[in-house]
């Protein structure tokens, strides 16, 4: 079974959907491996002022300039370049949308 499939309730029938055995489930405390991947507001300040300090990489810059530009090609290529940068589609969507909020926050700050 896949991770966060669950099965039907047991009916205490030996063949069939939900067969099996009729217990009472037992409460289990959550594991600490499903806080995996969450960021706790600690490492999102670490990580902010990481970026005030370091800048953009390389990469990013590019990035910003491709999006900064506007049209649906450059930020089709924005997404390809990211792609082929970070590997997968799905950190490529997440890193765009990243820079596209640094530069809402950019012109932002610029504005006040």
């Amino acid at each position: 079974m896949a991770k966060g499939d669950v099965r039907p309730p047991a009916s205490g029938l030996i063949r069939g959907l939900n067969k099996g055995f009729i217990v009472t489930r037992k409460a289990m405390p959550p594991k600490p491996s499903n806080r995996k991947g969450r960021k706790s507001q600690r490492i999102g300040m670490v990580r902010e002022v990481i970026r005030e300090v370091a800048g953009f990489a390389p990469y990013e810059r590019r990035m910003l300039e491709l999006i900064k530009i506007g049209s649906a090609a450059t930020l089709k290529r924005c997404l390809k370049f990211a792609k082929n940068r970070l590997g997968d589609h799905r950190r490529a969507r997440r890193k765009r949308e990243e820079l596209v909020d640094a530069i809402r926050e950019m012109k932002k700050k610029a504005q006040t």
